[in-house]
């Protein structure tokens, strides 16, 4: 997201965001380069995410063991750009760097909180004694912005846009390993694997923070990112065998359901699946770039799609639809007015500068 924080990789010049001179004269007018199937998948996740959220808000908690690899996606995503985007652009020592994530880690706090409080002022009655109960004491705020177990989504619960705390710890972690990696290159393989040990250390004791398992995932993106992408491609000239191993992943949550370890495989097959079919899809044309046009622009196809379906499930219900017409209206809805969204924010950014100056003071 990058997935969701890092979603608009900017055509500007290293010399902003360097004062080494020699940077700055090999790579004047150097430029980063999208990647097609790497936004294709991105899209595809915020697709996917719309039937997600639309199963919850509309049948209610189901086993939705399938599409549990979603969430966790957008955050080891956005660690693969970090590290595979920004890494290789500028360098792990560049001193720029700790600032820029330090910054887009606070903005998606900031956001977090302003969704949720939009979400109260437009829904008052619903979310309001909710949203005061869990902001109540010490213990509530550590559940949600520490370990993660309040985070939950769906049309019941208090807090919304949950991924968005996982996502800016991630970014202020890398800060702060960033500015460690200058004596220790190695710093986010070493934390990666603490995480992970920690993870199972807490689960032989009995607990399990939500928060601490997407963090890890995410720093499993980075870790992952450093490999150049050239090999990735290479690496996936021959699919079978991932499909093999999605088959032979399918079966074991058939079996077991969404234990982590089986989670953490799961997004990493999602993601390459959708990634190699972003590169071999030229041929869907439209809907191709559609989609990778909701991967560039991720974190805002990720807020309006949970924005429409909450406005659908609160306002169908005040209609006199069956049951077939509300969910068939709710249905279509979601995905055309999430596409709308951001159709109209791509058209509006490339004609009013006063727009596109204030997507990137919140976005980019």
């Amino acid at each position: 997201m990058a997935v969701l924080p890092t979603e608009k990789v900017e055509a500007e010049t290293v010399l902003e965001t360097s004062h080494k001179s020699g940077q700055n004269v090999r790579a004047m007018a150097k430029k980063t380069q999208r990647i097609p199937a790497l936004d294709f998948t991105k899209g595809a996740l915020v697709l996917i995410m719309v039937l997600y959220h639309w199963l919850n808000y509309f049948l209610g908690t189901s086993d939705n063991r399938y599409l549990r690899f979603l969430t966790p996606s957008f955050i080891f995503i956005t660690g693969f750009l970090i590290s595979n985007a920004y890494f290789s652009r500028y360098g792990i020592t560049d001193p720029q760097l700790p600032k820029r994530f330090m910054q887009r880690g606070l903005k998606i706090v900031g956001v977090f909180v302003f969704l949720n409080l939009a979400r109260i002022a437009l829904f008052p009655g619903t979310y309001r004694t909710q949203m005061v109960s869990e902001h109540s004491s010490i213990r509530s705020l550590l559940d949600i912005y520490v370990i993660g177990s309040n985070l939950g989504g769906g049309q019941g619960k208090a807090i919304a846009f949950f991924i968005l705390v996982p996502i800016a710890y991630l970014l202020l972690l890398s800060a702060l390993l960033l500015i460690a990696g200058k004596a220790f290159q190695r710093i986010f393989h070493v934390v990666c694997m603490l995480c992970f040990l920690s993870i199972l250390i807490l689960h032989f004791d009995g607990y399990q923070s939500a928060n601490l398992e997407l963090l890890a995932i995410g720093l499993l993106g980075i870790v992952v990112g450093y490999i150049p992408i050239e090999r990735i491609n290479t690496f996936l000239r021959h699919p079978y065998w991932l499909v093999v191993a999605y088959l032979f992943y399918v079966g074991a949550i058939t079996r077991w359901n969404i234990i982590y370890p089986l989670q953490v495989v799961g997004v990493c097959l999602s993601v390459m699946i959708l990634y190699l079919l972003g590169g071999q899809g030229s041929h869907l044309g439209r809907l191709r770039s559609l989609v990778i046009l909701l991967g560039k622009y991720s974190l805002l196809g990720y807020i309006a799609q949970i924005a429409v379906l909450q406005l659908l499930h609160q306002g169908l219900r005040h209609t006199n639809l069956d049951a077939i017409g509300t969910l068939s209206i709710s249905f279509f809805a979601a995905f055309a007015l999430t596409i709308l969204v951001v159709e109209a924010t791509d058209r509006a950014r490339g004609s009013i500068a006063i727009v596109d100056r204030l997507y990137r003071a919140v976005f980019a």
